[in-house]
C-alpha cells in the first residue's frame, strides 16, 4: 500500500504525518517551526530532510504532500502572498524540499488542505458543491466545486475574510469579515470593555464568563454569531452550495451550529424576498485535517 510523508506548516509547529493512501495516519510527529528573526527556508527543509530520511529506514515513502499557508502555487513551486513566516515566501519551495528529502513533493494552501480532507472523507464526501470556512485568528477558507478546488485567477478564492461589511469611506475605514467576525475579536471586544491588557483572556475564559452572567462576555459573543450568520448568508446567495463547513479551533463547541442557525433563521425570516437557509456543519477533522488534505491534493495531482 502506498504511503505518503505528509507535512503542515503552521506558526508554532511543523506537523508531520504517514498517511496512506486511504487515509489513514500511520504516524505522526512534530518540531518546533523556526521563528527566529534570522530564520530561513533552508533551516525548516533541512530539518524535513532529517524527517524524512528517519522514515525513510522504517516506510516506502511515495512521495511528500505539503500543506503551507500563502498563496501556494504548486504550479511553479513557490508560495506567494504573506504570512506569519516571511521565509517561505520567495525561494523556490518544491525544488529546497525535494532536494532535502529526495522525495516529490505536491503542495498547497493549508485552509485548501482543510477542505479537501472534508472532501475526501468528512463532511462534504457526499455533496458535489461545498465552501469550508475557517474561523480562527482571521477568517479564510475554500471553495469546492464538482469535488475540486476553486483557488481562481490570483489564487484568492477562499479569502472570505476580505469581504467588506462596513466602511467609512471618508476615513478610508473597511472592516472586513476577519476584523468584525473572527474569534479574536471576541476576547478584544471583552478586554477593551473592561479595560484590560491585549492577551489578558482567551476564548475558553470569555465563553465560561458568558456562562457565568457577564454580560459583556455575552455580548461579544452574541455579535460574534451575528457577524458569521451575516458571512454564511452572503456566501450562499454568492454560491449556492449544498453545504457550508465551519473549521478552525471554535468549530469544537458543540453548540456552534445551533448558534449560527438561530441568527441565520432570523436573517430569512426577516429579508424581504424569499431566500435559502444555508445548511450549516461541523468540519469532520481537526488537527489532522491539514494533512489528510495535502494528501489528498498529492494524489488528484498525480
Amino acid at each position: 500500500m502506498k504511503n505518503y510523508l505528509a507535512v503542515d506548516i503552521g506558526g508554532t509547529n511543523i506537523k508531520w504525518g504517514i498517511v496512506n493512501v486511504e487515509g489513514a495516519i500511520i504516524k505522526k510527529g512534530k518540531f518546533k517551526t523556526p521563528r527566529q528573526e534570522d530564520a530561513t527556508a533552508q533551516e525548516l527543509v533541512s530539518k524535513l530532510g532529517e524527517v524524512a530520511a528517519q522514515l525513510k529506514t522504517e516506510f516506502n515513502l511515495e512521495g511528500l504532500a505539503l500543506s503551507a499557508p500563502g498563496a501556494v502555487n504548486d504550479k511553479s513551486g513557490y508560495i506567494d502572498g504573506a504570512s506569519a513566516l516571511p521565509y517561505i515566501h520567495g525561494p523556490h519551495i518544491r525544488q529546497l524540499v525535494e532536494e532535502a528529502t529526495g522525495l516529490k513533493m505536491h503542495m498547497e494552501n493549508d485552509a485548501n488542505c482543510a477542505a479537501l480532507a472534508e472532501v475526501w472523507k468528512g463532511s462534504a464526501s457526499d455533496v458535489d458543491d461545498a465552501l469550508f470556512v475557517v474561523i480562527g485568528t482571521g477568517i479564510g477558507g475554500a471553495v469546492i466545486k464538482d469535488r475540486k478546488l476553486h483557488t481562481g485567477k490570483h489564487l484568492m478564492a477562499g479569502e472570505f475574510g476580505f469581504m467588506v461589511f462596513e466602511s467609512d469611506f471618508d476615513k478610508g475605514e473597511f472592516p472586513n469579515f476577519s476584523k468584525l467576525g473572527a474569534t479574536a475579536q471576541i476576547i478584544i471586544r471583552v478586554e477593551e470593555s473592561k479595560g484590560l491588557e491585549p492577551g489578558s483572556l482567551t476564548g475558553e475564559q470569555v465563553f465560561e464568563m458568558a456562562a457565568n452572567g457577564d454580560a459583556i462576555a455575552a455580548t461579544s459573543i452574541e455579535k460574534f454569531y451575528r457577524t458569521v450568520a451575516l458571512g454564511i448568508f452572503n456566501l450562499q446567495h454568492i454560491y449556492d452550495p449544498a453545504k457550508i463547513i465551519i473549521g478552525g479551533a471554535i468549530s469544537s463547541r458543540d453548540d456552534i451550529v445551533e448558534r449560527i442557525n438561530e441568527k441565520l433563521e432570523f436573517i430569512v425570516k426577516h429579508y424581504d424576498i424569499k431566500s435559502l437557509m444555508p445548511q450549516v456543519v461541523k468540519c469532520t477533522f481537526e488537527g489532522d485535517a491539514n494533512l489528510l488534505g495535502a494528501v489528498y491534493h498529492y494524489r488528484l495531482s498525480q
